[in-house]
């Protein structure tokens, strides 16, 4: 066990965990933060994705002795009061379908319009291609993030 001192979503937590522990389940069961969600436990579906210093990552695999000084963003930390213009774009174009992925996905898509505020088509179905969606939503994945693209 060793302690740690990370940033999330703008606020510092002390953690006492082992140094292996990934970060997915210090969001989750130390922090309390349950939008990010457990997939596959290896790092392929991305329904763990948070973003670290504005860069997506899988938290799945990620351990919490990597993260340092980093800053983290959860899908809590993308809007308060779930207002993100690509969480709206996702109600709007009907995406989710079960909703498990979709917190990865969302952070995903906000990561590559961060570093890409304006992709096209094929820039988005490259950086969306690793995160897995098994009711079949793509289609409607790809037009809400370009919805966003287009209006900013």
């Amino acid at each position: 066990m060793a302690e740690y001192s990370i940033w999330v979503n703008g606020k510092q937590h002390a953690v006492n965990v082992p140094e292996d522990m990934p970060l997915l389940w210090i969001l989750r069961d130390v922090i309390g933060l349950k939008g990010t969600k457990f997939g596959c436990g290896m790092a392929q579906c991305g329904a763990c994705t948070v973003h670290m210093n504005d860069v997506a990552i899988r938290s799945c695999s990620f351990p919490v002795s990597a993260v340092g000084e980093n800053k983290i963003t959860t899908i809590e930390g993308l809007s308060e009061h779930g207002d993100h213009p690509l969480q709206l774009a996702w109600q709007k174009h009907l995406v989710p379908q079960c909703g498990y992925c979709q917190t990865g996905q969302i952070m995903n898509a906000a990561a590559l319009l961060k570093a890409t505020p304006r992709p096209s088509e094929q820039e988005v179905e490259q950086a969306m291609e690793g995160n897995l969606c098994r009711c079949g939503t793509y289609n409607r994945i790809k037009a809400a993030i370009l919805s966003v693209s287009a209006e900013s």
